[in-house]
């Protein structure tokens, strides 16, 4: 169940740390503690977390290493919580592969809203068969195409990839430079544009299905998240 998750907050500020603390306990959580990054990440290897709240200074190794290194062999929530709110930081901590961010001081309320949120997310798609997608998608890795509703999108090969990506991490938000390293991965020569008329023509043809569903969202200063269609 929901409420028996173990949330592992990796915070030095003892007094945020114990603020965290209380409230998810309230909410039902199992709840674990470091301070030290390189300790924290031993951690996560040996005990692996159902979701992480992860400052992102720490002492030894900060949250972006960390989060780096949590995503060569796990896909678990990590929610990044940073007092340096400059758009560059934000960005940043989503290319590590970050799902979602909060910016100090917050409401300890509004971060067990969202704990509660991307444990939901996740354990929904944990429930579903292998290339099924919660909702309406389907993904047909043998025939690289992507099915709605049972029928085929006509979708280029890098239209493919990109919303293959999508729909396999539904609410994550992807940078620019995380799209187009999925869309080309020769990096030949193209720009942050090429991936919005990618991302716009994928809108097109995902509405000629689904009219009244806006399934492609920008996120300002960052790129893109994909929410799937009930």
């Amino acid at each position: 169940m929901e409420t028996k998750a173990h949330i592992f907050v990796v915070e030095d500020d003892l007094k945020i740390a114990a603020l965290l603390r209380d409230y998810l306990l309230a909410a039902g959580y199992q709840v674990s503690h470091e301070i030290n990054g390189r300790l924290a990440l031993e951690q996560i290897r040996s005990s692996q977390p159902d979701l992480i709240l992860l400052d992102l200074m720490l002492p030894e190794l900060d949250g972006i290493s960390i989060c780096r290194e949590v995503r060569k062999f796990s896909q678990l929530p990590i929610i990044m919580l940073t007092a340096r709110v400059e758009e560059v930081d934000r960005l940043l901590g989503l290319e590590t592969g970050a799902d979602d961010y909060v910016c100090k001081p917050f409401s300890p309320r509004e971060v067990v809203a969202r704990v509660k949120v991307h444990l939901r997310r996740t354990m929904a798609a944990r429930d579903k068969q292998p290339l099924a997608t919660p909702s309406r998608f389907a993904i047909d890795k043998q025939q690289l195409r992507i099915l709605l509703d049972s029928q085929p999108l006509n979708l280029t090969p890098v239209e493919y990839r990109l919303l293959a990506e999508f729909i396999s991490h539904p609410e994550r938000v992807f940078s620019r430079q995380q799209l187009l390293d999925f869309a080309h991965e020769d990096q030949r020569d193209i720009n942050d544009r090429t991936v919005d008329t990618h991302i716009k023509n994928i809108r097109k043809k995902i509405q000629s299905k689904l009219p009244d569903n806006e399934c492609l969202h920008s996120v300002y200063g960052v790129g893109y998240r994909f929410e799937l269609p009930l």
